[in-house]
């Protein structure tokens, strides 16, 4: 009778543990398989969490997201494998990079419905001819700040200004190696795309120079600094600058007109997508202009689909420094791919000013 029991008990704790089996996999296939999931690899707060929640309810489908914090990390966890993320937000340069390497998938534009929404003026780029790879996110620029408490409002337009003595240890700057140089490349009037080893060492020359204004050269806490009036001036994105000015009616963004980066995050689908039905459902959710209005009120950053622009209150739809005009449009350029080589000489030679600062 004892032996029976034993055995029943075996056999009951064999079929819970098949039981259990049968779960797990269920849920596995749910999470990675299944098709009601989307697997969303994002930088960090940029997506309004109220639109995931409108998604899912309309659908059914469950979005998990992943943040990444550069593109550089987002670039290696892909090309590394073993991931399954569905779709992914590199920026412009980035493209170009993940498409020589063969991570990304095309876009099958017959699925798509709302491409006819986004302003002409900024699809068809270099980093991804005829957008057959990506969707436009968010769009912006890199600008100078300035506070009307220290600065005479109107009267910092130019990226040369900020070698004026006045700014004298007034300054602060986005931590950024692409950026830094190629404001200082901006206001020799080169491109910020340069290779020229002479352009770039004498733009790193200029920087030297500026030394002297430059308060701090920090990352995220340049919004908080600014917001409390710590510094005059400060060289930072658009999308920052916006939230800068949130929280202190004396802050104002300038683009200078002689040029400066115009920069796109974008929609992509990487080589690890699974999920095909929930890719199409989000990415026609996402066009659709009162989503992307919603989205564009939360991040703070410029908005590429035009039908969202014109639901913006007109106060941001008709700032001229969040959305230029054609004539400083004509003079902005897209950061390009380079060499890891050249890469490595921007890094080297940024390394060296802030060192020198």
């Amino acid at each position: 009778m004892k032996r029976l029991v034993s055995y029943l008990v075996l056999i009951l704790a064999l079929c819970g543990l098949l039981g259990f089996g049968v779960q797990r996999l269920n849920a596995s296939d749910h999470s990675n398989g299944g098709n009601k999931v989307l697997n969303l690899y994002n930088w960090g707060d940029y997506i309004d969490p109220a639109l995931i929640t409108k998604f899912e309810k309309q659908t059914g489908y469950h979005v998990n997201m992943e943040t990444f914090d550069s593109n550089e990390a987002m670039y290696t966890k892909i090309k590394q494998g073993g991931t399954d993320y569905d779709l992914t937000v590199p920026s412009d340069y980035m493209i170009e990079k993940m498409r020589a390497a063969h991570l990304l998938v095309p876009l099958d534009k017959s699925k798509l419905h709302g491409m006819t929404n986004f302003d002409p003026r900024l699809m068809n780029k270099q980093f991804d001819p005829h957008n057959r790879y990506s969707i436009p996110y968010f769009w912006g620029t890199l600008g100078i700040v300035y506070n009307d408490k220290f600065v005479k409002p109107g009267s910092l337009q130019h990226w040369n200004q900020l070698w004026s003595p006045k700014y004298k240890n007034n300054i602060m700057l986005v931590d950024s190696a692409r950026d830094v140089l190629g404001f200082a490349l901006a206001s020799n009037g080169q491109s910020m795309n340069t290779t020229n080893l002479k352009t770039l060492e004498a733009a790193k020359d200029k920087l030297d120079r500026l030394s002297p204004n430059v308060k701090a050269i920090v990352a995220d806490e340049i919004k908080m600094y600014m917001a409390e009036n710590e510094a005059a001036v400060a060289v930072d994105w658009s999308g920052e600058a916006s939230e800068m000015m949130a929280n202190n009616r004396h802050l104002h963004y300038v683009v200078p007109s002689e040029g400066s980066n115009l920069w796109f995050d974008n929609l992509v689908i990487p080589k690890t997508a699974k999920h095909y039905k929930a890719i199409y459902a989000f990415l026609n959710f996402m066009m659709q202009p009162k989503n992307a209005a919603q989205n564009a009120k939360y991040v703070g950053y410029a908005t590429p689909n035009k039908a969202a622009q014109q639901l913006l209150p007109a106060s941001v739809r008709n700032d001229r420094q969040f959305y230029p005009d054609a004539k400083t449009m004509a003079h902005l350029q897209i950061y390009q791919n380079l060499s890891p080589e050249m890469v490595g000489k921007y890094n080297d030679l940024y390394l060296e000013f802030k060192m020198h600062h």
